[in-house]
């Protein structure tokens, strides 16, 4: 069985538009995976107390026979590969690829949370979730508009 699900997709070092195509570019090629499309992408400021670049944000559509465990074990397979460094919550990343929603799943786990816990307070997911998903994006906004800028 097929899920549909919304990646949300973020970088802030180096060539960020690069690594937002490299990981669509993996996603491409896994298997049980369909990529179907992709948002435009958006700069936004980050959410964070760290000086840090501005970010390009957008979502990724996809269905995928794989587990939501299994989706995301890939995901951050794929971050590793790009160079992604994890420590400080919050620090610059080349690329940040979190599941937004995964069909009409409800994950609570301490490493996997879907719905998205916090998208509904993240103009940089609403915006581009909405110009895939405009039903789902409605259903869960509740922040007023913020600075995002399509790119």
């Amino acid at each position: 069985m097929m899920a549909t699900c919304y990646i949300g997709v973020g970088s802030n070092l180096g060539d960020r538009q690069g690594y937002i195509d490299e990981a669509a570019s993996m996603l491409k090629r896994l298997k049980n995976v369909r990529f179907v499309r992709s948002s435009p992408v958006y700069e936004t400021d980050p959410v964070s107390k760290i000086p840090q670049a501005k970010f390009l944000n957008c979502v990724f559509e996809l269905e995928t026979g794989l587990s939501a465990r299994g989706l995301l074990h890939r995901l951050k397979a794929i971050e590793d590969a790009l160079g992604r460094v994890r420590g400080v919550k919050d620090s610059p990343r080349t690329i940040d690829l979190d599941i937004l929603i995964y069909g009409d799943a409800i994950i609570n786990d301490s490493d996997l949370v879907v719905p998205h816990p916090r998208m509904h307070e993240r103009e940089f997911v609403l915006r581009p979730l909405s110009d895939l998903a405009p039903e789902a994006a409605r259903l869960i906004s509740k922040a007023p508009a913020g600075k995002a800028s399509r790119c």
